[in-house]
């Protein structure tokens, strides 16, 4: 896909994001053909996935589309709603149209419910390949933190103390500019291809098989995406002031929608401890990529 076409593809995508969201934009989407980009050759789906996640979350709109990346991931037909752990050890579906008696979902703008009955889900959903889907939300969390930022910019751009903009206190200042680093090494670490992790220093250490790596640098990615966007969120709120509590300023629907998208598929934290984990036990810190 060259630069023409990316360009072409992301105004179309926004277009449509911006008008339309849930079930009507998974078909909206579908027509434009993401099932095909997801088929397609290797490096149009590195482009579409990270494009179409971000843009998920710089418009605040919705689609049931990790299901399909998973599917995709484990050569399982598309439109299945599969489980999905939640922070907690809870698990969710993605499910607009559940049956009667069927549980709230966890957010007013994002169909995702509580699963009632789990005693044997765990393990089928273990099975899953969760690796791209991390990678996916992560990027869709980096959008929602980029949309914060913006709103927050804008407001300290506009409001006007002490007869200058608020832009120009050190402490605004020093607040967008942590979120701003947090978004931009964010980005870096999803961007990154796990490549083969090694340790250069301990040539005769056992590495971890390629999937192992790319498993780790899934997680390693969501959980600095989520880490990201609850830093801008809190900072961006401070920014904002009362204003960011009400309902009528877009702000808090990212930071509702951030709070949930960090708690699917482990959150920041739990993510992060798992990690350690995993360091722990291989005994040394492999080499996610080659530099």
């Amino acid at each position: 896909m060259d630069t023409d076409e990316q360009i072409l593809l992301t105004d179309t995508l926004r277009k449509t994001m911006t008008t339309t969201t849930g079930a009507a934009l998974y078909t909206a989407l579908r027509d434009l053909g993401w099932h095909d980009l997801l088929t397609g050759p290797a490096d149009t789906a590195e482009v579409a996935v990270p494009l179409v996640f971000r843009l998920l979350g710089e418009t605040g709109a919705h689609a049931p589309l990790l299901n399909d990346v998973i599917a995709h991931a484990a050569g399982r037909p598309f439109g299945e709603a599969v489980p999905l752990p939640f922070t907690g050890g809870t698990w969710v579906r993605w499910d607009s149209d559940g049956p009667p008696g069927t549980p709230e979902p966890l957010d007013a703008d994002l169909p995702l419910r509580r699963l009632g009955d789990t005693t044997e889900l765990p393990v089928a959903a273990a099975e899953l390949p969760i690796g791209a889907a991390r990678r996916a939300l992560g990027w869709w969390l980096v959008g929602s933190a980029r949309a914060m930022l913006g709103l927050a910019r804008t407001h300290a751009l506009e409001r006007h103390q002490f007869g200058k903009p608020v832009a120009g206190f050190q402490a605004i200042r020093h607040r967008l500019a942590e979120s701003l680093v947090a978004v931009e090494g964010a980005e870096a670490t999803l961007a990154v291809s796990p490549g083969d992790a090694h340790h250069p220093a301990h040539p005769d250490l056992h590495s971890p098989r390629p999937e192992e790596s790319e498993s780790l640098g899934a997680l390693l990615a969501k959980a600095a995406a989520g880490r990201a966007a609850l830093v801008t969120a809190r900072n961006c709120q401070q920014v904002l002031g009362g204003i960011g509590f009400t309902a009528e300023h877009e702000f808090h629907r990212h930071y509702r929608r951030v709070l949930v998208l960090d708690g699917l598929l482990g959150s920041a934290r739990e993510l992060t401890r798992e990690a350690g984990a995993t360091l722990r036990d291989l005994g040394y810190a492999p080499r996610l990529a080659h530099l």
